[in-house]
């Protein structure tokens, strides 16, 4: 209960801090906007570590197959299980505080987007469009996806052949349980990288070779940095409470210690990712372009704008962000009806306000190192290392004009929804 009473980090990492609502918003209700911000920030990150849980292992075995890296391996598998006890907590706190503040509402699937629902109206009206839609569906019902995971899979290992002796016995495992290896929905690298065969594609590549094992954790830096730039700033927030000897709530003391844990981890990444592979062969034409591929998607689907939802999340806002602080509007917390939900919505996600301009202010402070890294390492086109779709992204102007367009959207959506 005294969690509940007590800012978890400071009030600029709030949901919809800076908008109209939160000039207006009560203290409690402040208090709460604080710690759903702290909810949808961590759920993000255990989605990411639950990836890297997949993917250290991936990898791991890669470096233990060349020989001479058995401390590398041991290293990685530590954190494996540093992650797992990340997530218990990370969900164990989410939980409890969406129960707590948004009532059953917080569990409801989320609306649909668009393309979503002209799928459905298509497949019930019998349009002409319907037949192939029908076909999407029975194939996706169909051996099809197996055929096209091994497909894809036949093609990496092709391509990564002279490397073969090294391939990840872990993956090799993997495919032996399932035709088709893990691959995650959300997170860093399942939203940045998706759709999920692609993500497979990737996983053939990390564990195919030493070099794309070293690349998988160039990107894996550039999540490390993301979550640094949440975490350094409750980082602080703890210390100031320790020294005017106020209460530290649990929650900010978990990100205090996970950022311990994390600055170990962004240390393995910065060196797999840009030291180690310039002591292995060269790579490839085909690796390079892969590599290349990777943080061009990732700027494409990840880091590509800002958020009027939170200053934290390094996202312009989606379906799903927009579909959260509706639910958090509806909730006991605001008691809103639909409409003066929209309205809200409507300044706070359409119209300029300082919560736009702190996102901006985090936004390019992840740029700048993200560009940092980037110009060391030698391999990548010039808009990976200027790291320039991420650039042009952190606009408030264009996170604006793409709010007013999503919104739209979800507003028509809501309106037409039976409640």
């Amino acid at each position: 209960a005294k969690n509940s009473d007590h800012y978890w980090s400071e009030p600029e990492q709030s949901i919809l801090y800076g908008t109209p609502l939160y000039e207006v918003a009560s203290p409690s209700q402040k208090i709460a906007l604080n710690h759903l911000n702290w909810f949808l920030a961590y759920h993000n990150i255990a989605a990411g570590e639950n990836e890297v849980i997949t993917y250290n292992q991936v990898t791991s075995s890669v470096f233990a197959a060349i020989g001479g890296y058995d401390t590398i391996s041991q290293e990685l598998d530590l954190e494996t299980e540093q992650e797992r006890s990340h997530i218990h907590a990370f969900h164990k706190i989410g939980f409890l505080t969406t129960r707590t503040l948004l009532g059953k509402d917080a569990f409801k699937a989320p609306l649909k987007g668009k393309s979503y629902k002209l799928r459905k109206r298509g497949l019930a009206n019998g349009s002409k469009s319907s037949d192939s839609q029908h076909l999407y569906l029975s194939l996706k019902n169909l051996p099809w996806s197996e055929y096209r995971d091994k497909t894809l899979g036949f093609i990496a290992k092709g391509m990564l052949s002279s490397s073969k002796q090294y391939y990840s016995q872990y993956l090799r495992e993997l495919e032996q349980k399932s035709p088709s290896i893990p691959a995650s929905a959300g997170g860093f690298w399942g939203r940045g990288l998706a759709p999920n065969s692609r993500l497979r594609f990737l996983t053939f590549n990390w564990g195919g070779s030493p070099f794309m094992a070293c690349q998988y954790y160039a990107l894996r830096y550039i999540a490390n940095m993301a979550v640094k730039n949440i975490e350094f700033t409750i980082y602080k927030y703890l210390q100031k409470l320790q020294k005017k000897g106020e209460f530290i709530p649990s929650p900010t003391a978990i990100s205090y210690y996970h950022l311990l844990d994390e600055a170990f981890h962004t240390t393995t990444s910065l060196f797999l990712g840009r030291n180690l592979y310039k002591e292995l062969s060269k790579p490839t034409a085909y690796e390079k372009l892969i590599a290349n591929w990777t943080i061009y998607l990732i700027q494409k689907n990840f880091h590509n704008g800002i958020s009027g939802a939170s200053p934290v999340l390094m996202s312009k806002d989606n379906f799903s962000t927009i579909d959260f602080v509706y639910k958090v509007l509806k909730s006991p917390v605001f008691g809103m009806s639909q409409r003066e939900a929209l309205d809200w919505m409507q300044q706070c996600f359409c119209q300029e306000h300082e919560g736009f301009h702190v996102a901006l202010k985090n936004y390019q402070n992840l740029l700048s190192n993200s560009r940092r890294f980037c110009e060391e390492i030698d391999y990548l086109w010039p808009v990976n290392r200027e790291m320039g779709l991420m650039a042009a992204a952190g606009s408030i102007d264009k996170a604006l004009q793409a709010n007013r367009q999503t919104l739209d959207q979800f507003s028509r959506l809501v309106t037409n929804s039976v409640e």
